[in-house]
């Protein structure tokens, strides 16, 4: 069997990353960071490790021209030898956006921003693979992206991400519910963080902080997010099912109702989950701006197994029938 141009690139990742991991005595996730930094600046970076390790990672290194690939060969072999990493290490916030969801993400930002230049936001960017699969869709865009992550490893790893795809992405390290020292975005992707915040004290300078005890991180994500997106902006968020049912929904609702048009809500199908509460949907909003009108009727769909083609491209068909009729 011939072997895939992403087989290829994540066998010299996967290798590499090995002979680093041993070598240092790091992590493996880590040790993807340093070879796939390696591969960027065409040199082994890592003065301390041995003669032996050197010649075999010179070798690898020799044998590939990174340009040989596509960005979505690059993304996804990248990707397999996160998920890879990740096994071996489980981590709670050490999670990635499906591709299939990221996909369909970056279809409808495709559909849904028709400026030909735009700034893109993730404030939840992790390892940047949502933001990069967006990225790589807007075939003939000029789009520049911004991700925050309060892990330094995701963000590392979103790093060389960036780097190896040659994305223009600016990426920051801290807290993305902190004040932020960003440009406005033109649009924003999240696979929002689901869960507490646990700083009472920064979640007290939000609308939507909870009146007693924790705030759902979730919704001041949201806030966060809509504060840095420009007026006329679309945001497009990965959400629990239960997110306007909880016990701070009201205020969600009415927050929402006061700076934003809800455009659209999909529904993820259920076979893309282990549980029934694990399910998500995609949320799409747009900032309001002076002359926008919110949308005839919001858009509302229950999306198929999205291995079913003929389904999906029916309901693709329909979101385009809807946003002739509304934008």
């Amino acid at each position: 069997m011939k072997i895939t141009p992403v087989e290829d690139l994540f066998t010299v990742f996967n290798q590499t990353a090995a002979l680093l991991q041993e070598e240092l005595g790091i992590s493996f996730l880590e040790a993807l960071a340093e070879t796939g930094e390696n591969i960027f600046q065409q040199s082994v970076l890592q003065e301390e490790i041995s003669e032996l390790t050197l010649r075999r990672l010179r070798k690898s290194y020799q044998a590939l021209n990174i340009q040989d690939y596509t960005v979505e060969e690059i993304r996804k072999s990248f990707q397999l030898a996160i998920l890879k990493g990740m096994k071996e290490s489980v981590q709670p916030n050490h999670q990635m956006t499906p591709d299939s969801i990221g996909l369909l993400i970056g279809y409808l930002v495709n559909k849904f921003v028709t400026k030909s230049s735009f700034l893109l936001f993730d404030p939840a960017v992790g390892t940047g693979n949502l933001l990069t699969t967006v990225m790589n869709q807007q075939a003939g865009k000029n789009v520049e992206g911004i991700g925050i992550d309060i892990d330094d490893l995701l963000i590392k790893l979103a790093y060389v991400n960036a780097n190896l795809q040659q994305h223009p992405i600016q990426l920051f390290n801290q807290d993305s519910l902190e004040p932020l020292f960003i440009e406005l975005a033109d649009a924003v992707v999240s696979d929002l963080p689901v869960g507490y915040y646990p700083n009472d004290v920064r979640a007290a300078d939000y609308h939507l902080k909870a009146d007693k005890g924790h705030s759902y991180a979730h919704h001041l994500f949201i806030e966060q997010s809509m504060k840095y997106t420009k007026a006329g902006g679309y945001l497009f968020f990965l959400i629990p099912n239960g997110l306007f049912e909880s016990v701070e929904a009201p205020k969600l609702h009415q927050y929402l109702q006061d700076h934003a048009y809800i455009q659209a809500i999909l529904q993820l199908p259920m076979t893309m989950f282990r549980h029934e509460n694990a399910a998500k949907s995609i949320l799409i909003l747009q900032k309001k701006e002076e002359g926008l009108k919110a949308p005839k009727q919001v858009l509302l769909v229950n999306l198929p197994s999205l291995s079913k083609g003929t389904a999906v491209e029916s309901v693709l068909q329909k979101i385009d029938g809807w946003i002739a009729e509304n934008k």
